[in-house]
């Protein structure tokens, strides 16, 4: 018997849309040219999905997380898309798969790279078309690769024991064990779906996430990262702006996003920054290829009074491919495969990482445009401190400005030297970025480099300035370089 494209296999058969779903006759023609599969081995594959292993890992240290794979692609060993400036290649809600396979151009990335989540999408589009015999041999080849795999496993065992009997849903299991794998299975069911979802609904083409207003040439990287989704995207810096790269399956925080406190089991909203790489041959196995931490809590959250730390971007132990879809402590994880081509790709301090509830994709002019008031405002600021006029410097400055633990009183001594030594001449802002975070309150996170007319060289400063009704006031200032 075919098999049975019940809820939630209905979403893979409305993402394939083939021109012409197998009929009845046909589909029973190719389950009875297919060998009956023994009931053990489907069976095995099935345990091997919603066994031991396939439960959520715990640790004693502070990131724990668990992730999976990436780009999303309907083509088996084919990256996720295309590499156009200032252009994210997607399918623009578009059901077809067969559709989505053209969009998604192949990037220059690795064979490996993507490999996996492809392969399964492609298995998810034959099941769709009803071509479930050849779906079954390219789950056996990919349990056979990736034999860690969970997601993999289980549509694998749905595939043999779709040879003699309906399968109406994924993990469709016997009650015994559906009872005794409840709640893993309900984890790879949601991982099926938001890995379908990523391939159904891409970004609009030609479009960015609204946090990228400006990047300088120094920032050759950035990620964003949509926690509704389960998503990771990596874009390129280039001459032309930003493109999209590679986009990648992950798990989030337990209690899912915007964290408050140490040890609530959230990952953070906001801007964040690579702070570090470190070796792999210095942890544990339980984060894989390696981890890069980001700067939790940035001076935003330090002023909303958000604590805890060690937030990471890190892989999965030997044991898991992929994690569910909330199963870290507050972590970002990233199958193995896809960290590691993070680890070669982005650069420390200098690479932006945003997280996002739901990330707001814009044209590029549309995101640039949303930056003039402020540009604006920091072209003042600019002059005022060529100036030498301290008092007229102070006005840009919010009364709870904190820098280094200082307060505004404490910090403008700091502030008078600065002005001192430049001594009237003019200050350029060299390589300047953007980055846009809005929530309860708009806040814009510029770093720059500020060099002193006559100078070659000068210091690299962040700043984080918030709108206070109709004006931009600083409320943290540093230099990072």
């Amino acid at each position: 018997m075919a098999l049975s494209l019940a809820a939630p296999w209905h979403s893979v058969q409305a993402q394939a849309n083939a021109p012409n779903t197998a009929t009845k006759s046909s589909a029973k023609k190719a389950v009875k040219a297919a060998p009956s599969p023994s009931p053990k081995t489907a069976s095995k594959a099935t345990t091997k999905a919603t066994g031991k292993t396939a439960s959520k890992t715990t640790a004693k240290t502070t990131p724990k997380v668990a992730l999976p794979q990436a780009a999303a692609s309907a083509k088996p060993a084919r990256p996720a898309r295309p590499a156009r400036p200032v252009r994210v290649a997607t399918v623009a809600g578009s059901a077809a798969a067969s559709a989505a396979v053209g969009a998604l151009v192949a990037s220059k990335v690795s064979a490996r790279d993507a490999d996996a989540e492809n392969r399964l999408i492609a298995i998810y589009r034959l099941i769709g078309e009803a071509r479930n015999r050849e779906a079954l041999d390219k789950g056996r080849e990919l349990v056979r690769d990736y034999p860690t795999f969970q997601l993999a496993q289980l549509v694998y065992g749905d595939l043999l024991n779709s040879q003699v009997r309906a399968v109406r849903a994924v993990g469709d299991v016997s009650p015994h064990a559906a009872k005794a794998g409840a709640e893993v299975l309900a984890e790879l069911r949601e991982e099926s779906s938001l890995r379908l979802k990523a391939l159904r609904e891409r970004p609009p083409p030609g479009t960015l996430p609204s946090q990228f207003m400006a990047l300088a040439p120094s920032s050759r990287h950035a990620i964003a990262i949509d926690t509704s989704r389960s998503r990771l995207y990596l874009f390129e810096n280039s001459s032309t702006g930003l493109r999209l790269v590679g986009d990648f399956y992950v798990s989030i925080g337990k209690l899912g996003a915007e964290k408050n406190l140490e040890g609530d089991k959230r990952t953070p909203l906001g801007i964040y920054f690579i702070t570090s790489n470190l070796d792999p041959k210095t942890l544990t196995n339980f984060y894989g290829s390696g981890a890069l931490p980001i700067n939790y809590p940035n001076p935003l959250d330090q002023s909303r009074g958000k604590t805890g730390s060690g937030i990471w971007l890190h892989g999965t132990p030997p044991e898991q491919f992929s994690r569910a879809p909330r199963a870290s402590d507050g972590c970002v994880v990233l199958a193995n495969p896809d960290l590691e081509r993070l680890i070669r790709t982005v650069q420390v301090r200098t690479t932006p990482v945003v997280i996002a509830q739901s990330l707001q994709w814009q044209p590029p002019q549309t995101v640039a445009s949303g930056a003039e008031t402020f540009v604006a405002t920091l072209g003042r600021w600019q002059q005022a401190k060529s100036s030498g006029d301290l008092s007229q410097m102070l006005n840009f400055y919010a009364a709870d400005f904190r820098s280094q633990d200082k307060t505004l009183a404490q910090w403008t001594p700091t502030l008078r030297q600065e002005m001192e030594r430049i001594q009237g001449r003019t200050i350029t802002l060299k390589d300047v970025s953007y980055l846009h975070w809005k929530d309860a309150a708009d806040t814009m996170v510029v770093t720059f480099g500020e060099v002193i007319e006559g100078m070659r060289t000068g210091s690299v400063k962040r700043q984080y300035w918030i709108r206070q009704g109709p004006q931009w006031k600083i409320f943290f200032e540093g230099v990072i370089g």
